[in-house]
């Protein structure tokens, strides 16, 4: 390397961040961060998880979706019931305000997305594939064709 603009890591860290702005910024008028608009979109997918599934699908450790999910409740989008078998677990759900959150969060973030593909041109479906494989995430056939 000549410079550290040629580093692997430097520029994948410079784009999470660039990208992660953009999110902050576009969320923020929802009053939902990043990790909190992920969770939603986790439980939105398939109620009644428990934190540990939410936790193993998000690839969080338990203290950070912990928090995550007091934070949901507290804002009134989800809240825990008593898992019908395990008094132990928590099942949680998404309130009414969280589901009236689905449809404007969706389009909020397809519009960032597409606006980030326009900016990547031709070089969107393999950028969006590599990052997947670098961090190891299964894609959905649907992400092929972005």
């Amino acid at each position: 390397m000549e410079r550290i603009e040629d580093c692997i890591s430097f520029l994948i860290n410079k784009a999470a961040q660039g990208v992660a702005k953009r999110t902050r910024e576009t969320l923020s008028s929802f009053n939902v961060t990043p990790a909190q608009y992920a969770v939603l979109w986790v439980l939105w997918e398939r109620e009644g998880l428990s934190a540990a599934d939410i936790a193993a699908r998000l690839r969080l450790d338990s203290a950070t979706t912990t928090g995550l999910i007091d934070r949901l409740e507290s804002a009134g989008f989800v809240e825990r019931r008593c898992h019908p078998s395990d008094r132990r677990v928590y099942c949680l759900h998404p309130t009414s305000e969280g589901l009236a959150l689905q449809a404007p969060l969706e389009s909020a973030m397809d519009e960032l997305n597409d606006s980030i593909a326009s900016e990547l041109g031709s070089d969107t479906a393999i950028l969006w594939e590599a990052l997947a494989k670098i961090g190891n995430i299964q894609t959905s056939p649907q992400n092929s064709d972005i």
